[in-house]
């Protein structure tokens, strides 16, 4: 007789597709101001640093909030917090359709960071509570793997829209999809099989502090903040920000072929994290090895890029947002030896310090470009090929000290670790 399908895995599938659905619209939401750059200067009449400004908020109110969201989700549920972010980013999707001014579309991209803020917890508490414990990691891995389709769908597809439709239309059209995804939220998304869970016990903020105190004293937490600080912001900035106006005004490439280099790096991010995935369980005594090899191959095609004369082949600018977009998932890296250097009660105080590392190198790198760009871009005139240089090569600095602390820190983590490490097998 063959087995009967489990009602309840049906299910789990069905709010983890819906709340997928979510994820990958936040990431859309999250990056499509990556190919709007060039629009927004000249819709409000802003310079560099001021574009810049809607990224670095955005980024600044989705690492302000982990923590209050989490606490959210303990106490209310996903799905309640899920909905509500579903909302707050719809409407300031909505909000930069219409603004005319840009104190109106700042306010747009905060709420659009504040909603983006609220789902990926939200998802990952989902497969936690509906799938057994042996599929978690399983639907972890294809949550944030899946979800950089939205990044995709923010390359070409809006870059289209944008010339076709026009700003409002684009992002009204973008807004809009928010109503639908929500209605299927509404519908088919539940806290649990077994419904809202209790609310948590109230929060210690002693017992807080104190066990971020001791993670941070740790070298691997600090040796996985360094990675996770180090790697990933090369893309997060070409994605959310200054590649599409880069690869444009920077290198002389078509809007079809900026959008086109985008999308290949997230292909890239997508397909990285297995490999790297498969790569850590196999070779963990390398991890951190395997970050600076990674690391190298990122600075060492930014320099040709950089240094060649006058616009970098086609190929060159394939090359760079492949190796580019390998940083996203080696950022990953970082967790895991923050995961191997500290006891079970302290890993999630561990994750928090890491996790805020990639948001702000992101943050001061995207505000630094944007002041560059104005600083050599003449008075009336559009950036340069020569104001990008000089502005790309501000991340040889934020690169330099990430490289300096990890090999720093990766000595001190073996030091501590190492006797444990030749019982359970695992090193930094």
């Amino acid at each position: 007789m063959s087995a009967r399908p489990d009602p309840r895995l049906g299910k789990a599938l069905a709010v983890w597709v819906t709340g997928l659905l979510v994820y990958v619209l936040a990431v859309f939401h999250r990056s499509s101001l990556a190919v709007a750059g060039l629009a927004a200067s000249e819709r409000f009449d802003i310079s560099a640093s001021q574009l810049a400004t809607f990224t670095m908020l955005q980024l600044l109110v989705y690492a302000l909030m982990q923590i209050p969201v989490g606490l959210a989700v303990d106490r209310i549920g996903p799905r309640r917090v899920l909905l509500t972010g579903l909302s707050v980013m719809t409407l300031g999707q909505l909000l930069f359709a219409f603004a005319g001014s840009y104190p109106l579309a700042v306010l747009a991209r905060v709420l659009v960071g504040c909603g983006d803020a609220m789902v990926f917890i939200c998802v990952l508490r989902l497969v936690a509570t509906w799938f057994p414990a042996r599929r978690v990691p399983l639907f972890t891995q294809l949550t944030g793997m899946l979800g950089q389709l939205g990044a995709i769908v923010a390359a070409a597809p809006m870059t289209w829209a944008l010339s076709t439709l026009g700003w409002t239309r684009a992002y009204a059209v973008a807004a809009a999809l928010g109503l639908a995804v929500g209605v299927a939220a509404f519908l088919l998304v539940r806290d649990s099989p077994e419904g809202r869970p209790a609310p948590a016990g109230r929060l210690d903020l002693r017992d807080l502090g104190r066990g971020l105190a001791e993670s941070w004293r740790h070298p691997g937490t600090r040796l996985g903040f360094w990675i996770h600080f180090s790697t990933p912001f090369s893309a997060n900035v070409l994605s959310m920000l200054w590649g599409y106006p880069f690869f444009v005004r920077g290198e002389g490439r078509s809007s079809a072929e900026a959008g086109l280099l985008l999308t290949i790096m997230v292909v890239a991010v997508i397909a990285a994290g297995p490999v790297l995935g498969w790569l850590v369980g196999r070779h963990p005594w390398h991890r951190s090895t395997m970050v600076l090899a990674i690391l190298a191959a990122i600075v060492s095609v930014w320099t040709v890029v950089l240094l060649w004369p006058g616009e970098a082949p086609f190929g060159v600018l394939v090359l760079l947002v492949v190796v580019a977009g390998v940083g996203g998932p080696a950022s990953v890296i970082g967790f895991d030896v923050g995961r191997t250097s500290n006891p079970p009660h302290r890993q999630s105080s561990a994750t928090g310090v890491i996790n805020q590392a990639g948001f702000y190198a992101t943050l001061l790198l995207v505000v630094v470009i944007g002041l560059v760009l104005d600083w050599r871009t003449p008075e009336g005139s559009g950036y340069t090929q020569e104001a990008f240089r000089w502005a790309m090569a501000t991340q040889y600095v934020l690169w330099g000290i990430g490289i300096v602390q990890i090999v720093r820190y990766r000595v001190r983590t073996r030091r501590v670790v190492d006797r444990a490490a030749l019982q359970s097998g695992v090193t930094a």
